[in-house]
């Protein structure tokens, strides 16, 4: 707000005819004070004041909060001799800073005295870094990207949403800003954008909170949490056993959607299974209250049915305590497509497109709408940096798995180089900030370079989802007969591996995607409508023995644990009477997560990089693989399968050492399941013979669809 004004006989003028202060302006003329009055708003980041075209005499300028300025009471001035213009700044870089209030602003000058006086408040950029809103010592700062925008304002309960109290100034390159006083934590906020033909009402796309997937922004400090005490360590990648938990149906209290709060209930249960890495599906704020997630449209604000950014990290630091890390799933294939303000952000968009944020031609169409983010803009990939290292930075996550990266990779155009560099750039960026932790790809075609380093050429990501397992394991699980179960894919499940190593790939036999989608549950699949059948449970049970034992971070699937059947829907939660009802297949995935992770010390190979599937008979339907890290008693593991209906009271493989191999775990045994025959050995002796290309051969019994795990 501009004040303009030429006068001889000022407003409020109080002639004193007094000796001017000492360093003004001497002279043989009367001297007077004329007085104006600024009112400065929190919204109003500087106010001014400017004396100029001076004539008949001479003039001082001064300024003072809360009252007239006089002699020895003001808070600034400026008297410079020999010119002629004079000039006032006050903003929170200037001493004084600006306050919100009442500021007088005096001009002492020689009676008869003109000039013009030009003053009031003015629009400037923020003096401080940062997108978003950013909550500073004793207000917050507003910034944002909107390049098509004729002029950008921020209203919110600071300025009782006035669509025109709070300008925004422009920086160039379509960023606008503006820092408000006064503004703090939790207060709710929107941008006013002018497209030209009309204002629109947009949520800030950094926003770390809304109240609703169409609500208002909320601020949100993310220096506030007491992080005290938070000396979590990740766990080395071969030590890792993910869980999957999808929050809305984890744990919740009766129909009501699941949280934060009530998810971090069953912590202590997790640890107790021997579970050190939970994997969130998305949890950033989606359309409606119940979701997979997938759909999210705002990537920086947790998901308000879930809880608060402080309810996330509250169960962050409470996972932390029980030695278990989190990772979250995050989208940067697309985004949406509905209740998403960044959607044609600043009013502008081609055809049907979706303006500065996405791609605008053919590269936009993704399986899921028309949503791909334009990997080619800057700030759109500083945006998506910036989102990624936000898990780390603000919340402590200790991991992410990027969705569907194939889609940021190529799209309906063929590869898109852009969407690659951007996973190279944003893997950089993680790793030397946080070289610890693990950034994992969902790609899903067996894509080497995605987990090589980027000065290789690769995406540069630790490890993938791996569709080499799941796929040929569940069909040599779920169908009726025998004779159609292939070792040899079997075979080839195990041992798979990218670039060499064990850890560049998650297992799993059940994950959000496969247990829906027109498939279900294991233990479903095998037998529908009686997953608690025996078959269901013997065959479920032994893959998930070959997951624990396989190569590969594992991962199970909320309730796989205690044989949750059918097939995952957002509004249906897991049934946690299973738990008491199958507590002995509880009690087999308690100890086989303990065998993966050595934890009593005997099976130190199942974390080692060192896999040989040495014996294979497929008219019989097994298989038997040695794992080991360095070799040695403690270290080598020989793991048996049967994937036949057979029991075998004699079957001999071959040993890497002699002596006496204890059985560590039997999965027929009938602490599991009383239907289970108990049947196997509980140890056997190797002797010195060649077999399966080992140098010693022992004697087994093994029960139907049944695993054992040995070592010395």
């Amino acid at each position: 707000m501009l004040f303009t004004l030429l006068f001889l006989a000022p407003l409020w003028v109080a002639q004193t005819p007094v000796t001017p202060p000492s360093g003004g302006i001497a002279g043989p003329k009367s001297w007077e004070w004329s007085y104006r009055r600024v009112i400065a708003s929190n919204w109003h980041p500087q106010v001014f004041a400017r004396l100029t075209n001076l004539q008949g005499g001479k003039a001082d300028l001064y300024i003072r909060y809360g009252g007239k300025p006089k002699h020895g009471l003001w808070d600034m001035r400026s008297n410079r001799p020999g010119f002629r213009d004079e000039e006032i700044i006050l903003n929170n870089t200037t001493q004084p800073g600006l306050q919100t209030g009442a500021w007088w602003i005096g001009v002492w000058h020689e009676t008869g005295a003109s000039y013009q006086l030009d003053s009031g408040t003015e629009t400037i950029p923020s003096s401080h870094s940062g997108m978003g809103a950013t909550v500073l010592e004793g207000g917050t700062s507003f910034r944002a990207w909107a390049p098509y925008a004729v002029e950008m304002r921020v209203a919110g309960d600071f300025n009782g949403w006035s669509w025109l109290a709070s300008p925004m100034a422009s920086e160039g390159d379509g960023i606008w800003s503006l820092d408000v006083r006064g503004v703090t934590a939790d207060g709710k906020y929107r941008f006013v954008i002018d497209t030209g033909p009309s204002d629109i009402w947009k949520n800030d796309p950094r926003a770390r909170k809304v109240t609703s997937a169409t609500g208002n922004s909320v601020i949100v400090d993310p220096d506030a949490f007491d992080w005290s005490g938070d000396n979590f360590s990740m766990p080395a990648w071969n030590d890792l056993v993910i869980y999957e938990m999808h929050l809305g149906t984890f744990n919740p209290t009766g129909n009501a959607v699941g949280t934060f709060n009530e998810a971090q209930q069953k912590l202590d249960y997790l640890a107790d299974l021997g579970i050190n890495a939970i994997e969130f599906m998305p949890i950033c704020e989606f359309a409606g209250s119940r979701s997979w997630g997938y759909n999210y449209g705002h990537p920086f604000a947790v998901e308000s049915s879930y809880g608060t950014p402080e309810d996330l990290k509250t169960f962050v630091k409470e996972a932390h305590q029980r030695g278990i890390a989190i990772l979250v799933d995050v989208l940067y294939n697309h985004w949406g497509p509905t209740d998403m303000d960044l959607w044609r952000f600043d009013g502008w968009g081609p055809s049907n497109y979706g303006g500065v944020y996405f791609y605008n031609n053919g590269r936009a169409v993704t399986p899921w709408g028309d949503t791909r983010p334009n990997y080619g803009v800057g700030q759109v990939r500083q945006f998506i940096r910036d989102n990624a290292l936000s898990w780390f930075r603000e919340y402590h996550m200790d991991g992410l798995r990027w969705d569907a990266t194939s889609y940021i990779r190529q799209d309906d155009w063929g590869a898109n180089g852009d969407g690659w560099s951007l996973m190279q750039w944003v893997n950089d960026e993680i790793d030397q900030e946080f070289g610890w932790k693990i950034n994992i790809a969902e790609d899903m075609w067996s894509n080497h370079w995605m987990t090589k380093t980027t000065g290789a050429g690769g995406a540069g990501f630790d490890s993938q989802w791996d569709p080499n397992f799941v796929h040929p394991i569940r069909n040599a699980a779920i169908p009726s007969g025998d004779s159609g179960r292939n070792m040899d894919d079997v075979k080839d499940s195990i041992q798979y591996a990218y670039n060499g190593s064990a850890f560049q790939r998650v297992i799993f036999t059940e994950s959000h995607d496969e247990v829906a989608n027109g498939k279900s549950r294991v233990p479903e699949e095998i037998w529908p409508g009686n997953a608690d059948s025996w078959s269901s449970k013997k065959r479920s049970t032994l893959i998930a023995a070959a997951l624990m034992t396989s190569p590969g971070v594992p991962l199970i699937f909320q309730g796989q644990e205690f044989l949750e059947d059918g097939f995952f829907d957002d509004d249906d939660p897991l049934d946690w009477n299973k738990f008491s009802t199958f507590s002995g297949i509880h009690q087999l995935y308690k100890n086989l997560i303990g065998l993966r992770r050595n934890r009593i010390g005997f099976t130190k190979g199942l974390k080692g990089n060192n896999t040989n599937v040495h014996h294979l008979n497929n008219t019989n339907k097994l298989v038997a693989f040695h794992r080991w890290d360095q070799g040695g008693p403690g270290d080598d593991v020989i793991v048996l399968l049967n994937f036949s209906g057979t029991s075998f009271p004699v079957y001999n493989i071959g040993f890497p050492a002699g002596g006496t191999w204890l059985v560590r775990f039997n999965s027929d045994s009938n602490v599991f399941d009383s239907s289970f025959g108990n049947y196997g050995s509980t140890a056997t002796q190797a002797y010195a013979g060649s077999s399966d290309g080992m140098p010693y051969t022992g004697s087994l019994s093994i029960g139907p669809y049944s695993a054992l795990i040995l070592s010395q």
